[in-house]
């Protein structure tokens, strides 16, 4: 059963005529709406900038901005407002271009007053079933969803596809992609989809157990083994049975433990600290890492027996910024699970900041912005306001936020300094890899290399 709100709709009426917003504004409000107004499409671009409104009603001949270049504003903006036009000089060509940008309807003045409640009252249940048929669709359609894994954009859905081909099959997976991107998701969605999804789901970081713990952890150990072994403990890989065991940070495996995980891979058995009988064990192996383990190999930091043995299926996850349209479903998804009981939406202004940000956190920092604007706004509408001033100040935005002070610039160690700025996020992102920084930033090898040598980086 869907959920019906009780709250005020807002609506936006734009005319450069007062007395015709004035009549409008005392029409709509006996309706019980909440109503809004604009003299031009200059100011009612400007109000749907930091507000969200559920319609508008605008005319089509107005000075500055017209009503259909007002239309196409607010389609760009990805909002589900509807919009209706009025004129009082009605062509056919008029109302066939206004449908074509999006208008939802098109109303000749003088109008009556029933004709237009009833318009309005109809634009207004249409955006409601749309928003309903959108979150039932969001429901129904696990697929789309990996439970938190979303995302609509190609890139994710050849994903979903790989994901579900390799859920069933029992074999070793290596998932890669930047910190922050959702590799735990992925291998929670394959654990889930797969044949021992009632099974435990395991997982272990690498990086953040002591070496010395680590052989203890992940195998167990007997009884007596060492000091402050006072009884048999089962390991991790154990406790998985049937299951599934992730091994996260992979790359920050010591190469003695790489030797003892290989054995595992190969014999499906493993020996308990201080043990001398090797047990069966059946659990499947999920690894991931943010690093290149093939130049690790290189480096000799990574076996290549290890890496071949874990890399029969690899699945790469995208980083955000590749996949900047599914952001709006992934704020909707973190509003729905941060804040439940409210019934929030995004600003325009805000959308835009967080379209165009380069996320070197990805997902993972988005929530946490997302989250932090839940908390600092109590209105329903989130606003760019709640930004931190980093994210507002960031690399990505400096160059348009730039103004030339009265007595001016060095521009030569201005531009050094965005160069600068932007070769250092691009090692950041690429975990000091130059050849992956060159090709994020379209660069040859010979020319970052330049680059980063001319600026001591």
């Amino acid at each position: 059963m869907v959920k019906v709100k009780n709250i005020k709709q807002h609506i936006l009426v734009v005319d450069d005529e007062q007395s015709m917003r004035e009549f409008l504004t005392i029409m709509l409000q006996r309706e019980g709406y909440q109503v809004h107004c604009a003299a031009d499409g200059l100011q009612a671009a400007a109000m749907l900038l930091d507000n969200v409104f559920d319609l508008v009603l605008s005319d089509v001949r107005m000075p500055n901005l017209g009503g259909i270049a007002l239309l196409r504003q607010v389609q760009s903006m990805g909002t589900d407002t509807v919009v209706i036009m009025m004129t009082a000089f009605s062509t056919a060509e008029q109302a066939v271009e206004a449908m074509k940008e999006g208008a939802y309807d098109y109303i000749n003045k003088p109008f009556k007053n029933d004709e237009i409640r009833l318009v309005i009252r109809n634009a207004l249940n249409h955006r409601q079933l749309r928003q309903e048929n959108y979150q039932l669709r969001r429901v129904l359609d696990k697929r789309f969803s990996f439970d938190r894994l979303i995302g609509k954009s190609d890139i994710m859905q050849a994903l979903y596809r790989l994901i579900e081909k390799v859920a069933k099959a029992n074999v070793t997976i290596l998932i890669s992609g930047e910190s922050g991107t959702g590799k735990e998701l992925v291998a929670r969605a394959i654990h889930h989809n797969g044949v021992g999804a009632d099974k435990p789901f395991v997982p272990v970081n690498c990086g953040a157990i002591p070496e010395n713990l680590l052989e203890s952890e992940l195998f167990g150990h007997e009884k007596g083994s060492f000091t402050g072994a006072i009884a048999t403990k089962l390991g991790l890989i154990e406790t998985a049975e049937n299951g599934t065991i992730f091994l996260d940070e992979i790359g920050e495996l010591p190469l003695t433990m790489q030797v003892k995980l290989l054995r595992v891979l190969q014999e499906k058995q493993i020996r308990r600290v201080g043990g001398t009988v090797d047990i069966n064990v059946n659990a499947r192996v999920l690894a991931a890492t943010n690093i290149d383990l093939e130049q690790a190999v290189t480096a000799g930091l990574f076996r290549q027996d290890l890496f071949y043995r874990l890399n029969v299926i690899h699945l790469h996850i995208p980083s955000l910024w590749q996949r900047r349209e599914d952001i709006p479903l992934l704020i909707n998804s973190f509003c729905d699970i941060l804040a439940p009981q409210r019934e929030v939406k995004i600003s325009a202004a805000l959308m835009r900041r967080l379209l165009d940000y380069n996320w070197p956190g990805n997902v993972r920092e988005l929530e946490n912005i997302i989250e932090r604007c839940l908390i600092l706004e109590d209105g329903d509408v989130l606003t760019e306001a709640s930004l931190p001033p980093q994210f507002l100040n960031s690399c990505c935005s400096l160059i348009g936020a730039c103004k030339i002070p009265e007595d001016g610039l060095n521009l030569e160690d201005y531009l050094a300094e965005v160069e600068k700025q932007i070769l250092v996020q691009a090692l950041e992102r690429c975990n000091g890899v130059r050849k992956h920084a060159a090709k994020l930033l379209k660069l040859s090898f010979r020319s970052i290399r330049y680059r980063l040598d001319k600026l001591g980086l």
